[in-house]
C-alpha cells in the first residue's frame, strides 16, 4: 500500500511555509532546515519562500519509507 500524496495535498500551485504547516504535513522549523540544507527546491518571491505541490509531493515521495506487509 502507498499513499497517494496527490489526494491528500489541496491543490495549491505555490504554498508557503506557514500553509504546509497548517496543513500538519511538515512543522515550520522543520521546513525551514530542509530549505536552509537544500533539501526541498523553493521558490523564492520577495523575501518570502514558497514551495510548489509538486515538489511537496516529491520531497515525500523520495522520504516515505514503506510499511512491511507480513502476509502468513
Amino acid at each position: 500500500m502507498t499513499t497517494d500524496f496527490e489526494e491528500l495535498i489541496k491543490h495549491f500551485v505555490l504554498m508557503s511555509i506557514k500553509d504546509i504547516d497548517e496543513m500538519k504535513i511538515i512543522k515550520s522549523d522543520m521546513l525551514k532546515k530542509l530549505i536552509y540544507k537544500r533539501e526541498i527546491e523553493v521558490v523564492k518571491i520577495g523575501s518570502k519562500n514558497f514551495i510548489s505541490r509538486t515538489a511537496l509531493i516529491a520531497y515525500l515521495q523520495a522520504n516515505t519509507v514503506p510499511a512491511e506487509v507480513n502476509i502468513h
